[in-house]
């Protein structure tokens, strides 16, 4: 599968200034990860929990730094406390969140938050947009952080499994 779109991101996210990128290790956001690692001008972070990201990008901020978590859809459940924090804060906040648990998903835990993600963030004040194809995903990207650093809003880009492909693990 092609995945040019990672490229055209991350050149994105270089020219709007993202310094600090947080992440939970995940197969969709590989080659993104790679990309922010070896990068000297951005500090990446691997996380062991989502919700310690939300933490380190509301420091990054206030340390006068754009940052940006990568995430998986069954992550989203583990910082929704935290988004209290970009609420209350008033801080902006852009996450890029793989989908589970929608096209052709084999993992049956992953069903449940993946149905629920966008409507929960949602719910906690976050400004969600989806790329169903790889196509729009760099504009949607930079879209999504032009709202974030400019207006001082969280703002999720879901990026469908249609784009990730169907995970299978029974190779």
């Amino acid at each position: 599968m092609s995945k040019e779109w990672v490229t055209d991101v991350y050149g994105t996210i270089k020219a709007i200034g993202v310094r600090q990128v947080a992440y939970v290790p995940d197969a969709g956001h590989t080659q993104l990860i790679k990309l922010c690692d070896a990068d000297p001008d951005i500090h990446s972070v691997s996380l062991t929990t989502e919700e310690e990201g939300v933490a380190m990008l509301g420091g990054a901020w206030l340390g006068g730094q754009k940052g940006m978590m990568l995430i998986q859809s069954s992550g989203v459940g583990n910082c929704i406390n935290m988004l209290a924090l970009i609420q209350e804060c008033r801080m902006p906040f852009l996450t890029l969140v793989t989908m589970r648990g929608e096209w052709g998903e084999f993992n049956p835990w992953q069903c449940p938050m993946g149905q629920s993600t966008q409507a929960v963030l949602e719910s906690a004040g976050v400004f969600v947009v989806r790329a169903d194809n790889e196509k729009e995903i760099p504009e949607t990207v930079r879209a999504a952080a032009l709202l974030a650093f400019n207006s001082n809003r969280a703002v999720a880009v879901l990026i469908s499994q249609k784009v990730l492909g169907i995970k299978d693990f029974n190779k």
